[in-house]
C-alpha cells in the first residue's frame, strides 16, 4: 500500500483522532456511528406499548412493576458509514507548485481519509469530476479499495473547467443512504448553483463537508511587477500592473467567500478552507479535533 499520498506523520495523527459520524447514518452492519433503525443492542433510548408479536424477552417487567403496563425497551444501534469523497480534477486545481499544488493537495487529503475511513471498518467511495463525473468508485469497506483509490489518484491528471452545482445533484441521486460527503474543490463555479448541489446531498440526509481548497496566491493576490496571467480553464491571457487590480480584486474574491461560506452555515454544511501552503499535517488534525468538539455538542 506504499503511496507518495500516505504519508506517515499525517498518518498517525489523523489515525488518533478517527472520524466519526455525527449525525444517524445508515450503515449496513453493526458498527460505531448512530443509525436510524431501532433494534435490541448497545444503548438505551425509550420505551414503547408492547404489541402482540413483539419478543416478550424484551418485555420490561420493572416498568410491569410500577405500572402494570407491559412496555418494551427499545435500544438504538449502531452502524458503520458509508463516506463518499468528491474530488475536483478540473483545470484550475493544477495551481501552485511542490506541495502546494491544490489538486497534489486534494488527492493527499483524499488518500489519508480514505485509508483512516476503511481503518475504522467504515466505506469510502471516490467520484472525480470537472464539468462531468469522470471517475466513479463505489464505496467499500476494503482494503483493496484504498489499492484502488491511491491508484486511480496517481493516474489523475487535470482536465476540462469546474461545473460543480449540477453534479453534486446528479451524485446525490445516486448516494441515497445517508452517510458522510466530503467536497474537495476550489469551488471555482457560481454560487448559487454550488450551494443548490450541496443542499440536494443535505435534503437526503448525508453529513457534508466543503473543503474548500485555496493556494495562498488567491487568497492574498502578493503580486507585483508587469505580469502576463494565463488563464487554466479559458484560455485568455491578461497582462496587468498586480497592484492597480488587487483591490478590487480582493473586494471581489473575499465576497465570493463569505457568500459561500454564509450559505454553506445557513444549510449546516461544514465549510473547511484548506490553504495549501499550510501543511495537512497540522491542518488535517485540527478538523478532526473540531469534528470530535461538534460531536459531544
Amino acid at each position: 500500500m506504499a503511496s507518495q499520498y500516505l504519508k506517515a506523520d499525517v498518518l498517525a495523527r489523523a489515525e488518533a483522532l478517527g472520524i466519526k459520524a455525527r449525525q444517524i447514518v445508515e450503515g449496513l452492519r453493526v458498527g460505531d456511528h448512530k443509525s436510524p433503525f431501532r433494534g435490541f443492542s448497545v444503548e438505551f433510548v425509550q420505551h414503547r406499548e408492547y404489541v402482540p408479536g413483539d419478543d416478550i424477552r424484551h418485555i420490561d417487567w420493572k416498568s410491569y412493576g410500577r405500572s402494570e403496563r407491559y412496555t418494551i425497551k427499545q435500544y438504538e444501534q449502531e452502524t458503520n458509514f458509508a463516506c463518499h469523497i468528491l474530488l475536483d480534477a478540473s483545470k484550475s486545481m493544477q495551481y501552485g507548485e511542490g506541495d502546494s499544488n491544490k489538486l497534489e493537495y486534494a488527492k493527499l487529503l483524499t488518500a489519508v481519509i480514505s485509508y483512516l475511513v476503511v481503518r475504522q471498518r467504515d466505506s469510502v467511495g471516490l467520484y472525480v469530476f470537472d464539468q462531468k463525473l469522470r471517475i466513479k468508485l463505489p464505496a467499500s469497506s476494503s482494503l483493496v479499495q484504498v489499492n484502488t483509490i491511491l491508484r486511480t489518484l496517481e493516474e489523475i491528471e487535470p482536465d476540462e473547467k469546474t461545473e460543480i452545482g449540477p453534479l453534486l445533484e446528479q451524485i446525490a441521486e445516486t448516494t441515497r443512504r445517508r452517510g458522510l460527503v466530503f467536497v474537495i474543490s476550489d469551488a471555482f463555479d457560481e454560487v448559487e448553483p454550488l450551494l443548490k448541489g450541496l443542499r440536494a446531498l443535505r435534503y437526503l440526509g448525508h453529513e457534508v463537508t466543503l473543503f474548500h481548497t485555496l493556494h495562498s496566491d488567491e487568497l492574498n493576490f502578493p503580486f507585483s511587477g508587469n505580469l502576463k496571467f494565463d488563464g487554466l480553464e479559458i484560455p485568455e491571457e491578461i497582462k496587468t500592473r498586480p497592484h492597480l487590480i488587487r483591490p478590487n480584486y480582493l473586494r471581489i474574491f473575499n465576497a465570493y467567500l463569505e457568500e459561500l461560506q454564509k450559505g454553506c452555515n445557513a444549510s449546516r454544511i461544514d465549510y473547511v478552507q484548506l490553504e495549501t501552503t499550510k501543511p495537512l499535517v497540522e491542518v488535517l488534525p485540527q478538523y478532526l479535533v473540531r469534528r470530535l468538539q461538534m460531536g459531544r455538542g
